[in-house]
């Protein structure tokens, strides 16, 4: 929303990926990294079938020399959760490396994440910082990273220049 001032977060997207009492964690999903995927495997001594080419995501200012993926399909991937249908999370090397050998049709590879101390994303919430919107597979993996801003919010029938600072949930 217009009023959440931080600049790494004007106009994101972000799939949250894991909330409870102690605090929330996510990935933003529409901020490219600068990295090509095969470029990021290579580093890492991992080796990747897919995409080579494929933009590495931003997802967010934390911890930027962390990795992470977000897959669908059901993939038997260490250390990996759901996290809405079609949408699977996982943290590990291991897993990266299962992705990488095999790597389903819809994956995307991520550095670094978006995170929240407990009770500040409820806050955040209660300011009306954040527009609250179901996850969506095609939302996650599907088109340009630029354009996923406009898409939820078209999606939703909302004209962005309707977006006006209010206090609440929205």
């Amino acid at each position: 929303m217009p009023q959440l001032a931080d600049p790494n977060f004007h106009r994101s997207v972000v799939q949250l990926v894991h909330y409870d009492e102690e605090g929330a964690f996510g990935l933003v999903i529409n901020r490219r990294a600068g990295v090509a995927a095969g470029d990021l495997c290579d580093h890492l001594e991992i080796p990747w079938h897919g995409d080579r080419r494929a933009e590495v995501g931003a997802g967010g200012p934390v911890q930027p020399e962390t990795g992470w993926v977000l897959f669908g399909g059901a993939h038997d991937v260490p250390d990996s959760h759901r996290v809405a249908d079609n949408v699977h999370f996982g943290g590990s090397l291991d897993g990266l490396r299962v992705l990488g050998e095999t790597p389903p049709e819809r994956v995307r590879l991520f550095l670094g994440y978006a995170g929240w101390s407990a009770g500040q994303l409820e806050v955040e919430l209660a300011q009306g910082a954040w527009l609250v919107v179901p996850t969506t597979a095609d939302v996650v993996f599907d088109g340009r990273e630029d354009e996923v801003w406009s898409r939820v919010l078209d999606e939703l029938g909302i004209d962005p220049a309707s977006l006006v600072p209010t206090p609440g949930v929205h």
